[in-house]
């Protein structure tokens, strides 16, 4: 049942309107690329969002933990605790919605809904803070609970994205792991362009080169972000531009420059031996 409920929703293009509409408005209001690659977390190589969303995900579970006392002290923690949690919840939003303003039309629809319920959580809370504040603790109790289970809703729908969806995770990443551990013949030095992106397969797997003369660099063909082929990019100031989204990469060691991407692009040990190139797993 929870399966099928799921799927119905990958597939429920009656959401794709206010998808639209909210996808354009957040690409209208985050236009600043530099603001964009902060948000998306291309400056520590890896998303952003699942990182601040810790702050307010703790800070509501341990409310609800001091919430099984009865004690004056741990009422007033808790309610400290909801507001901190509530100050977290904008940043959290804020990336969310930039990472997910970048995604296929089905992990918009399910992030759509993940969105919703975050919101209906974030306003149970607000209602049980005012309530404590107001004395009444039992009625601020109760809807803290009940935002919790909305939010721990959210959080399955969060995980659906990421795990079965492939939202947010490096497309890249898989293909490290089907290379061979010893080094592998590529191809021949003088088969690669000067100073052109070029793509050789290493087994089953799509490897980037990059040629300067005698020295080569290497790193996984496919996009971390989406999967796009890089090999089709342009290479701008010493970086390899994705040709789908316009991730950006730099060649000698991978790391994201510029987003959507927010996770750094694997890059591969590469030697010249008699002429030939050679590539092996990191």
């Amino acid at each position: 049942m929870l399966r099928q409920v799921l799927t119905r929703l990958e597939q429920a293009d009656a959401l794709d309107g206010a998808s639209d509409k909210l996808q354009a408005a957040v690409t209208a209001t985050v236009r600043p690329r530099t603001l964009r690659d902060l948000l998306h977390g291309t400056w520590i190589g890896h998303p952003l969002h699942p990182v601040l969303v810790q702050v307010p995900v703790g800070a509501f579970l341990s409310a609800a933990v001091l919430d099984l006392g009865s004690s004056r002290s741990t009422g007033r923690a808790a309610t400290a605790l909801i507001g901190a949690g509530l100050a977290g919840v904008a940043p959290a939003v804020v990336a969310g919605l930039v990472d997910w303003s970048e995604m296929t039309r089905d992990r918009r629809r399910v992030g759509l809904v993940h969105a919703a319920a975050n919101a209906l959580a974030a306003g149970l809370y607000a209602t049980s803070l005012v309530a404590r504040l107001t004395g009444r603790v039992t009625q601020g109790k109760a809807l803290a609970y009940a935002g919790l289970s909305v939010a721990g809703a959210g959080a399955f729908l969060g995980g659906h994205l990421s795990y079965a969806q492939g939202a947010g995770i490096s497309h890249a990443a898989p293909e490290v792991t089907r290379l061979p551990d010893e080094w592998t013949v590529a191809g021949s030095l003088a088969s690669l362009p000067d100073g052109k992106p070029a793509a050789r397969r290493v087994g089953d797997t799509a490897v980037l080169f990059f040629r300067q003369g005698d020295r080569v660099t290497a790193m996984i063909e496919r996009c971390s972000h989406e999967g796009g082929p890089l090999s089709e990019g342009e290479v701008t100031d010493g970086c390899v531009v994705c040709p789908w989204h316009g991730s950006a990469f730099r060649l000698t060691d991978g790391a994201v420059m510029h987003g959507p991407a927010g996770n750094d692009q694997p890059v591969l040990p590469v030697r010249v031996r008699d002429g030939m190139v050679e590539v092996r797993h990191p």
